[in-house]
């Protein structure tokens, strides 16, 4: 049998409406992913939120054990060059890189960070850094002058998640090729704290569906 064929089996065999616990749904992804490339795990959180209550939108941060597997780029905006370079900032700037995102509206970062000083000048280019959930901001620990740690943080596997205007939570927790059980530690850690984000006044079930997936797998709901 060839492989196309083996995955399609496996594929056909997933229960649709069965939830799998977390070992479980990654052994079958693990078992029909792609041998061509390393692909990313990710996971999809549907929750019981009114997405017309702004007040039920879910926010929060957690550290992932082992990082997402993917390298990100951060900008550090702040006066004390010196300082963010020898922390591990991949760019530093200050007045004058605002003004050349906001000529050019050019991103070239993953992650920003400001120091409180710099908060005024960002403010210039808030229509360019938020719609791309780029924009500083306290709430997330974006926005402090402990430059250092913060940068320390995020390089470790610090992760800023927010639901979208569908209820939904995405996240990156890893590449297939990873042992399963930092897989399974990165998976937990993340509903973990999406369950401590759980915003007041929500009737009924807060989180309705998790589902695992890898870049080019089907879904495959899991249990919390």
């Amino acid at each position: 049998m060839t492989q196309s064929k083996q995955r399609q089996k496996k594929i056909s065999a997933i229960e649709k409406d069965k939830t799998y616990s977390i070992e479980e749904g990654l052994r079958i992804i693990k078992g029909i992913a792609s041998k061509k490339f390393d692909e990313s795990v990710e996971i999809h959180v549907h929750l019981g939120t009114d997405p017309k209550k702004t007040e039920q939108q879910v926010k929060g941060t957690v550290v992932l054990p082992h990082g997402t597997g993917k390298t990100k780029k951060i900008a550090v905006f702040t006066e004390n060059h010196e300082e963010a370079k020898a922390a591990g900032a991949d760019i530093v700037g200050g007045k004058d890189y605002i003004e050349k995102i906001r000529t050019t509206g050019k991103i070239e970062f993953d992650i920003a960070i400001t120091t409180p000083d710099m908060m005024k000048e960002l403010a210039k280019v808030a229509k360019v850094l938020g719609p791309r959930g780029l924009m500083p901001s306290p709430k997330n620990d974006t926005v402090t002058n402990n430059i250092k740690k913060t940068i320390e943080e995020m390089k470790k596997g610090k992760i800023t998640f927010k639901s979208d205007d569908t209820c939904n939570l995405h996240q990156l927790v890893g590449k297939i090729s990873w042992d399963e059980n930092k897989l399974r530690e990165n998976i937990r850690f993340f509903i973990e704290a999406v369950k401590r984000s759980k915003p007041q006044g929500i009737k009924g079930d807060y989180i309705k569906k998790i589902v695992l997936c890898t870049t080019m797998s089907p879904a495959v709901m899991i249990k919390e």
